[in-house]
């Protein structure tokens, strides 16, 4: 009868420890234009949330800005400076498109090439649904979401509604730059 009770006691602590790891962490992205509060899932992203999670944690992040913004899109950043010079960055990840979550309004998801494991630094936050980022198939493999956007949607819609410029190569720059000034983890 104790062995059967050591066992349940065991059995639960593990359970609510296996439960902790998937915890929704919370990580605040301050911006020059006020603050974003980005929930991730570590559940259905674990490799895409901890390769973020990375990047904040170094300060990778830190002074870089949202390079590129397009209205009724998406605004994206976590790769360049106000010079559009792009940081060194980690190897990239694993596609994690097929995970279930969706390029909805509000989510969060990496940005890659047209190679379907290139993601490494650079997010976005997508303004509205955008169904043809989702997985479809192997051949049309989608944009890993990873997590959601708690706070701050309003401060995304300002963000995008800002004036764009070409520069160089680059189109849609914001003419004023909008700089990520710290990233960090606030609640795990």
């Amino acid at each position: 009868m104790f062995k059967k009770f050591v066992l349940l006691v065991v059995a639960a602590t593990l359970s609510v420890v296996s439960m902790s790891s998937f915890a929704d962490t919370k990580v605040r992205l301050e911006t020059t234009m006020g603050d974003i509060v980005v929930e991730l899932d570590s559940e259905h992203a674990p490799i895409t949330t901890k390769n973020f999670l990375d990047y904040v944690n170094r300060g990778f992040y830190d002074g870089l800005t949202f390079h590129r913004v397009i209205p009724n899109f998406m605004i994206q950043g976590g790769g360049a400076d106000d010079q559009l010079e792009f940081v060194q960055t980690s190897p990239a990840i694993k596609n994690e498109a097929n995970n279930g979550l969706l390029n909805e309004r509000g989510t969060i998801a990496m940005a890659r090439t047209n190679v379907v494991d290139s993601a490494t630094s650079q997010f976005f936050i997508n303004v509205v649904d955008n169904k043809f980022l989702n997985y479809q198939s192997p051949q049309n493999y989608g944009y890993a979401v990873f997590g959601k956007v708690i706070e701050g949607m309003d401060v995304v819609d300002k963000i995008v509604a800002v004036k764009t410029q070409r520069v160089g190569g680059h189109q849609n720059v914001p003419v004023e730059p909008i700089y990520i000034t710290k990233a960090e983890v606030i609640a795990e």
